[in-house]
């Protein structure tokens, strides 16, 4: 099993999963562009969603690939989990809660996941330059 192809493809279905709930938003929105700034708009809430994916996701996958290109200690495997991991929870967090002007805590572990395992997937990859 190939743990990093797997958290490549999970967050490659993430992008596309949330791009095309920002479509079906605009269908029922009838808005073919734009959003109106509402934190409790399904189509903001999916738009940022995608938004955030999209900041987050490709960087994530391409570290995640230059690590798998050598033998890689059992923490940068599980970092690669918990970066994919906290990647769908933090959309979740921003999709499930009626309104993305609370903090939910979805959203905060998704969010501190996400910094704390690409932080070390980053340092991992200078490592591995070196």
């Amino acid at each position: 099993m190939n743990v990093a192809l797997i958290c490549i493809g999970l967050l490659g279905l993430l992008c596309i999963a949330t791009g095309f709930n920002v479509t079906v938003q605009r269908g029922k929105a009838m808005a073919m562009y734009g959003f109106k700034e509402n934190p409790e708009d399904p189509l903001y809430k999916a738009s940022r969603a995608h938004g955030n994916t999209i900041e987050y996701a490709p960087i994530l996958a391409v570290m995640m690939f230059v690590l798998a290109q050598a033998p890689m200690a059992e923490w940068v495997m599980w970092s690669m989990i918990l970066a994919t991991f906290s990647r769908y929870l933090l959309v979740a967090g921003l999709l499930l809660p009626k309104t993305m002007a609370k903090p939910n805590p979805m959203r905060f572990v998704g969010a501190l996941g996400t910094f704390i395992a690409g932080g070390i997937l980053a340092v991992a990859t200078v490592t591995m330059g070196l």
